[in-house]
């Protein structure tokens, strides 16, 4: 598939990191209406060029999204957990490529951090909320997950989201 650039507000959005390297990720409304929404808003406002991926388990997921990079820190802005566990009937199970909703133990307190799965991760089914998929570039997660971490999973070298923005197929 090829994507370009719009201003539009589409489904899809490209995450370029400073490496210039990218993937594709497309919306998932149907399952996590709510969580597609405010990633378009913080998308629409910037929100998340230049902030990290400040957590990397490789086999597990990538996640970032937090203004701060220390993964305590979010948006303005927290959301309703669109998962089983919360009365949400969200059917898209985590697996490898799925964009999903970090959050804190409080099932509502999901804000602008989210994670992509690395790897099957189903045990999180039913209690995060999953809003998307990567379609084209996984090669770039993969590429993100093999990074050297240290300390709490943060990367030694940053992984940074240069760029992220709405595409729509070519």
């Amino acid at each position: 598939m090829a994507f370009v650039k719009t201003d539009k507000r589409t489904d899809f959005v490209k995450i370029e990191m400073k490496d210039g390297k990218s993937f594709v990720v497309q919306l998932d409304d149907k399952n996590a209406p709510v969580s597609a929404e405010n990633f378009r808003n913080l998308v629409e406002k910037k929100f998340y060029d230049g902030i990290i991926f400040h957590r990397v388990i490789a086999g597990f997921v990538i996640q970032g999204g937090d203004p701060t990079g220390t993964g305590m820190g979010g948006s303005d802005t927290t959301i309703k957990g669109e998962f089983r566990a919360n009365g949400v009937n969200n059917t898209l199970s985590h697996k490898r490529g799925v964009l999903s909703m970090a959050r804190s133990q409080l099932y509502d307190s999901a804000s602008s951090q989210f994670f992509v799965c690395h790897k099957d991760a189903l045990f999180l089914d039913g209690q995060y909320a999953a809003f998307g998929f990567v379609v084209e570039g996984m090669e770039t997660v993969d590429a993100v997950a093999a990074v050297e971490t240290g300390r709490n999973d943060r990367p030694t070298v940053p992984q940074v989201m240069q760029s992220v923005y709405f595409v729509e197929r070519a």
